[in-house]
């Protein structure tokens, strides 16, 4: 089992990444959060299980994407009328949000890469939802500073991932 100390710093480390992966599956703020949660919780009691076969954002998004599709398996089995229809994703919903987690995997293995301080103003725009006001206070820098900032590392993220493609 981990620390508290190592498994705070991996959920300092991680939790937006892995929120923000399970966003685009589950399409809903509460069932993200949820999951999320769920899955810091499961890593921290499983730590003595990860072989470090990959890297810990790939465990970590593993065991969400597995909690995620068994709480998609459990709402099939309530009774019909125990959930609102809308909450169970189609089939073309599920295939979209494959691809949007594969994506947004994409983005985060590149912004991982990324020097500072495009990767933190990226980082704190997209997944911590802050406005370039509070992004500028937080460097010191004027907000024209931070969208300028965030704009650069927006390119250098489609350039980074059309090379991929190429």
């Amino acid at each position: 089992m981990v620390s508290g100390m190592d498994y705070e710093q991996l959920y300092n480390s991680y939790y937006m990444q892995v929120y923000s992966f399970v966003m685009t599956l589950a399409k809903s703020r509460d069932l993200a959060e949820e999951l999320t949660q769920q899955a810091f919780y499961k890593a921290m009691v499983t730590r003595a299980d990860f072989a470090g076969g990959s890297g810990e954002l790939t465990w970590l998004c593993a065991i969400a994407k597995n909690l995620f599709y068994d709480e998609m398996r459990q709402r099939k089995r309530l009774a019909p009328g125990a959930l609102p229809k809308e909450d169970l994703p189609s089939g073309e919903d599920v295939e979209k949000a494959a691809a949007d987690a594969d994506t947004a995997y994409r983005i985060h293995v590149i912004l991982h890469g990324m020097e500072e301080p495009y990767k933190e103003v990226f980082s704190l725009r997209v997944f911590g939802e802050l406005p370039f006001a509070k992004i500028a206070a937080i460097f010191g820098k004027t907000e024209s500073w931070a969208r300028v900032t965030y704009h650069r590392a927006r390119l250098k993220i489609k350039e980074r991932m059309e090379r991929e493609h190429e």
